[in-house]
């Protein structure tokens, strides 16, 4: 049986006594600097969750597609930021939930913190109508915000091919609390101009796969607490 649900069929689910568990990886569409790919957070958002289903048993956990535009409003004044919208994309997730009410439950495994307050509101309003969904993310202490040495890392170990280190720039460094504000005003744009907020010049393909490692350590033990 396919650890992926788009690979199989839907008699490959019919398992009333086995119901498998739905990893959903949640990313975005938008700028992450001059260097670094639109789907950046699809892409780790992507490589945790399957992290995640390879730690189970076959027909545990089923990976499904990636949500790869959501709610990225701050990013729009750059040219390829896509958006939902908040308020649409809080509806996605519940609707995405409900339909999935053949599995066991759903694990949402997110990569763009600009999604945290609709996928939370989804999850409360889920979880008020019984359903089992719970929403990961990641955390890596004195990371840097976006598209800086933290994400550069990890996609230097997920798709270097990708990564134009050439082109990496420095943003702005100050803590992100003090730069929040304007940017919920006016968008990242009006902070950095060139998208970056943190320093990816000096990330590195071995630093990425210790961050990977370790978050992915952090979303099993995630899932085993709340799954028993």
């Amino acid at each position: 049986m396919t650890k992926r649900l788009g690979e199989g069929t839907w008699t490959d689910h019919w398992k009333p006594s086995r119901r498998p568990l739905l990893v959903v990886p949640i990313g975005s569409c938008e700028q992450h600097g001059p260097h670094l790919p639109l789907d950046t957070d699809t892409r780790i958002a992507s490589a945790l969750a399957n992290s995640l289903v390879n730690n189970y048993d076959e027909g545990e956990l089923l990976l499904c597609p990636a949500l790869a535009i959501t709610a990225s409003a701050e990013h729009a004044s750059f040219p390829g930021t896509l958006s939902l919208g908040a308020k649409v994309f809080e509806q996605v997730i519940i609707e995405l939930v409900r339909s999935a009410d053949w599995a066991a439950g759903v694990v949402l495994v997110n990569g763009h913190g600009g999604n945290q307050i609709p996928v939370e509101r989804a999850v409360r309003l889920l979880q008020n109508e019984q359903r089992r969904v719970m929403a990961w993310w990641p955390t890596i202490p004195d990371g840097d915000a976006h598209a800086g040495h933290t994400e550069t890392s990890m996609l230097l170990a997920i798709s270097p091919q990708l990564v134009r280190m050439d082109d990496a720039e420095v943003g702005r460094m100050e803590p992100i609390a003090e730069l929040i504000d304007v940017m919920r005003k006016s968008g990242v744009g009006a902070v950095s101009p060139n998208g970056v907020l943190g320093d990816p010049r000096m990330a590195t393909a071995t630093h990425g796969r210790s961050l990977l490692t370790r978050l992915s350590i952090d979303l099993v033990a995630a899932v085993d607490e709340w799954w028993e």
